[in-house]
């Protein structure tokens, strides 16, 4: 699998050439660390007067890496599939090892990092539910109302939560049609190959 890699992804990572080899280590660095910490604007403009390149090259290459590295590791794409993503690119064969290298060393890290800041959403724990049909009224004295509630119990954060919900029979067998038709699109070989490299 490839990473594409966008017009201004590619305009940000063509500041790496003009860099130098010394300064694609040091705008790694700086990549890590933005994703460890937070942007650092101050290490941009220590870097920058250290290596004597514009704080915008570097901020700009910092960016790019940061994308590179962090869309790799999500992929987890292989060696090979790196190289060819990076190809593209035309830089020298000395720039691209240093890329793959620093992407072999930090991908493990960079993935835990990225599993840190994913959203702890809330899941599943339970369900209740009751069925309530209205027959007649004041107004109406013959009607059939019917209505399902359900109380839908989650785990988050270790601790429980409960929703209740109120919907009709009709909107309740669309969204259960709705969620077997997602279903039976996970299954298709596309999704799964999607899935198997999100995990």
């Amino acid at each position: 699998m490839l990473l594409v890699l966008s017009a201004e992804h590619r305009a940000h990572l063509g500041c790496l050439p003009r860099a130098g080899g010394a300064a694609v280590g040091e705008l790694g660095r700086l990549a890590l660390e933005q994703l460890r910490r937070g942007g650092a604007p101050r290490a941009c403009e220590t870097a920058a007067r250290k290596l004597n390149i514009g704080v915008d090259t570097i901020q700009h290459g910092v960016e790019g890496l940061v994308y590179l590295l962090t869309e790799s590791s999500k992929l987890m794409i292989s060696e090979v599939d790196f190289q060819d993503s990076i190809h593209v690119l035309g830089f020298s064969d000395e720039l691209n090892k240093s890329l793959l290298q620093l992407y072999l060393d930090n991908r493990k890290e960079i993935r835990s990092i990225l599993g840190e800041l994913a959203p702890r959403l809330p899941s599943y724990h339970s369900l209740e539910w009751r069925l309530d049909v209205q027959l007649a009224s004041r107004s109406l004295r013959q009607q059939i109302k019917p209505a399902v509630t359900m109380k839908l119990h989650l785990n988050q954060n270790e601790d429980q939560t409960a929703q209740v919900l109120q919907t009709d029979p009709a909107t309740l067998l669309h969204l259960i049609q709705q969620l077997e038709q997602a279903l039976g699109e996970m299954k298709m070989n596309h999704c799964r190959r999607i899935v198997r490299n999100m995990k």
